[in-house]
Order: C-alpha cells, then structure tokens, then sequence
C-alpha cells in the first residue's frame, strides 16, 4: 500500500480558504500569461450580462451566460495542459504536441457550443419559422 501523498491537505475550513487561494492564483496565472485566456474573458465580460439580459426564461439565460463560462473552463484545463507539456520539454516530441493539439480542439469545440447555445436562442427570435 502506498503512502499517503505530504501534499494532500486532511480537510476543514483551512482546506477550503487554501483551495480558494490557489484557485485565484491559477486564474492571476492564466492572465498574465495566457494571451487566448484574456481574449475569451474579455469576450464573456461582455456576453455574460448580455446573456442575462437577452434571456426570456432562467433556461435561456443560463444557456447564454454558462456558454462563455464553459469556453473559459475548458481554456483553463487547455493552458494547464500547455503549462504541464512545457514543464516536461520544451522540445517538440508527438505525444507533448498531441496533448496540446488535443486540448487546442477542446476549446475549439466549446467555442462552437457556445456559438450554437446563442444562436438556437436568439436566431428563432429574428428568424421566426
């Protein structure tokens, strides 16, 4: 059996204000180096309130402001996996630029969802059937 990792905390309300601290972090991390990261908040700083705005019902509303958030998640896990492939080599092997290719196509396919969750709630306004 192995032993327990000295990293893992045991729990509590420490636990919690820790975890709270090293998620900013990551997000202070994310802007000011990951230039895409910044790109996208910009964009959801604008589409969250119009989202919540443009939105008839709570569904509607959250389908338009989650969408830019969901790009912004999935961003985060992309640029971690970036960070973690950097950290092992900088030099190109196929299975780093993979990994980053892989999570590259994960934003490029939440960027579509989201266009597609804006466009099924507001095009039926503009375009009736």
């Amino acid at each position: 059996m192995t032993q327990p990792s000295p990293y893992k905390s045991t729990g509590g309300l420490l636990r919690i204000a820790r975890a709270f601290g090293y998620s900013l972090q990551g997000l202070g991390a994310a802007w000011r180096h990951e230039a895409a990261f910044r790109q996208e908040t910009a964009l959801a700083v604008i589409l969250i309130p119009l989202g919540l705005w443009l939105g008839d019902t709570a569904l509607e509303r959250l389908l338009l402001a989650g969408a830019p958030v969901a790009v912004l998640v999935v961003e985060l896990l992309n640029s971690a996996i970036e960070a973690l492939a950097d950290a092992i080599s900088t030099d190109r092997h196929p299975l780093l630029g993979r990994a980053k290719d892989i999570g590259s196509a994960a934003v490029l396919l939440t960027l579509l969802l989201a266009g597609a969750a804006w466009a099924s709630v507001l095009a039926p306004r503009w375009w009736p059937s």
